[in-house]
C-alpha cells in the first residue's frame, strides 16, 4: 500500500513538472512573438524621422568638371648655342624680362681673342689687296710701254728702217708685259677673295662671341633658374625657364564621355586648390585631339582671365565648364535625388506618409539638377535623418523631429 501511494505521488510530481515546462514554453513563445511583432512594427510600421526640402524654381547652369594644372601657352628654356663656362646670371626666378634683354654671360675670353685675330686677318687681307693693285698698276704701265714699242717697231719694219730682229724683240717684250698684267689682275682677284674669306671668318667669330650672351626671346617671367656662375653648360642644357604671362590656362583632364558637350569659347569657373573658397573667370581656349588610353580622358585648355595674387606654373586647379544654362526652372539639390534601377526619383511627404515620385531630369550643374517631370515648386521632398535611404518605402509613416 505504501509503495502504491509513493508511486502515485511521483507520477503527480512528474505531471506538475511537465505542465510547468509546457507553460514556460508557451510563455517564451509568446514573448518571442511579441518581440518579433515589435521588431516588425519598428522596422515596417513605426514613423521614420525625416528632414524635408521645399522645391523651388530658379536658374541652373550645367557644368563639366575637369582637373588640371596651370600652364603658359608660350614657354621656353633658355640654353646656350655653344659650350662654355657660365660667367654671370643677371636674373633670377620671379624676375620680369623684356625681349632682347641679356640674361646670362658665358666666359668669352677665348672667343674675344679669336675675333681680334680675325680682325687682324682682315687688315692683312686688305693690305695684300693694296699691294697687288700697286703691282697691277706697274704691270699696266709696262704693258702700255711694250704696246707703244711694238707699234713703233712695226712701223719701222714696214718702212725697212728696223730689222726683223728688233721687231721680234719688241713682240716678245709685249707678250711678257701682257702676261705680267694678266698675272697682276689674277693676284688682285685672289687677294679680294682672301678679304671675303677673312670677313666671313670675322663674322663667324663675332657670331660665336655673341652666342656667349643669352638673351630673352620675348617679354616674360623667369619661373626657374637651373644654373649658377661657374657651371659648365652645353647646347640644350637649361639655364633659365621663361614663360609669357599673356596667355595662361589650366590644362584640364576631362572624361571623354563629356567631349560632345565641350567646345571652344564656353565660359568656365576656375578654383585653385590654394584658394578653394574663391573662383576665377575663364573660357575654353582649345581642346585636345587625343584621349589618354588608360584614363579615357582628354585635355581641355581653359584660359584664365585673372590669376591669384600668388600662383605657380604647375599648380593644380579644378575647372567647371558651363555647357548650358536655363532660367526659371524647377531645381532640386542632387542629394535629394534617389536612384532605383537606374531611374531617378524622390520621396514626397503626403498625408504623413512617404510617397515615391519618379522624376525626369534635365541639366545637371554643380550640386543641383533640373527637374523636368514629377515635381512643381512648393512640393516637399523628404529623406531620412539617418541618411539611409532604404529606411523609406512607399507608404511608410514619417515624422519630422
Amino acid at each position: 500500500m505504501h509503495r502504491h501511494m509513493e508511486a502515485r505521488g511521483n507520477a503527480i510530481v512528474r505531471g506538475v513538472e511537465q505542465s510547468g515546462k509546457a507553460v514556460w514554453r508557451l510563455i517564451k513563445g509568446a514573448v518571442a512573438l511579441a518581440l518579433f511583432a515589435a521588431a516588425i512594427y519598428w522596422l515596417r510600421l513605426s514613423p521614420v524621422p525625416i528632414k524635408q526640402h521645399h522645391v523651388e524654381r530658379g536658374e541652373i547652369a550645367a557644368t563639366v568638371m575637369g582637373t588640371g594644372t596651370l600652364e603658359a601657352q608660350i614657354k621656353t628654356t633658355i640654353s646656350p648655342k655653344i659650350s662654355g663656362r657660365l660667367e654671370r646670371v643677371q636674373v633670377d626666378q620671379g624676375d620680369r624680362v623684356t625681349a632682347g634683354q641679356v640674361l646670362a654671360h658665358l666666359d668669352n675670353s677665348d672667343l674675344s681673342q679669336q675675333v681680334a685675330i680675325a680682325e687682324a686677318g682682315i687688315a692683312a687681307a686688305h693690305a695684300a689687296v693694296d699691294l697687288v693693285e700697286a703691282d697691277s698698276v706697274r704691270a699696266k704701265a709696262i704693258l702700255d710701254q711694250a704696246k707703244r714699242d711694238h707699234q713703233r717697231f712695226t712701223n719701222l719694219t714696214s718702212a725697212q728702217v728696223a730689222t726683223s730682229v728688233e721687231f721680234e724683240k719688241a713682240s716678245e717684250a709685249l707678250a711678257v708685259a701682257e702676261a705680267g698684267f694678266s698675272k697682276s689682275r689674277a693676284a688682285i682677284t685672289e687677294a679680294r677673295k682672301q678679304v671675303i674669306t677673312a670677313e666671313k671668318t670675322l663674322e663667324y667669330h663675332r657670331a660665336r662671341l655673341a652666342d656667349t650672351l643669352l638673351t630673352a626671346p620675348f617679354d616674360g617671367l623667369i619661373v626657374r633658374r637651373h644654373r649658377d656662375p661657374g657651371d659648365v653648360v652645353v647646347p640644350g642644357g637649361g639655364v633659365l625657364s621663361l614663360i609669357s604671362t599673356e596667355v595662361m590656362w589650366i590644362s584640364a583632364w576631362v572624361d571623354e564621355t563629356q567631349m560632345a558637350q565641350v567646345s571652344p569659347g564656353q565660359p568656365a569657373k576656375i578654383v585653385f586648390r590654394s584658394e578653394p573658397e574663391k573662383s576665377y573667370e575663364g573660357a575654353v581656349s582649345r581642346m585636345g585631339r587625343e584621349t589618354d588610353r588608360e584614363t579615357r580622358e582628354f585635355i581641355v585648355d581653359v584660359r584664365v582671365a585673372e590669376l591669384p595674387p600668388n600662383w605657380a606654373v604647375g599648380q593644380r586647379a579644378e575647372v567647371y565648364i558651363e555647357t548650358g544654362r536655363k532660367a526659371d526652372c524647377v531645381i532640386l539639390p542632387s542629394e535629394w535625388v534617389n536612384w532605383k534601377e537606374g531611374q531617378p526619383g524622390t520621396f514626397l511627404k503626403v498625408a504623413g506618409k512617404a510617397r515615391w515620385r519618379p522624376l525626369g531630369v534635365g541639366l545637371r550643374g554643380g550640386d543641383a539638377v533640373e527637374i523636368t517631370e514629377g515635381l512643381t515648386a512648393g512640393d516637399i521632398v523628404i529623406k531620412p535623418v539617418s541618411l539611409v535611404a532604404s529606411e523609406l518605402s512607399e507608404g511608410r509613416m514619417v515624422v519630422t523631429p
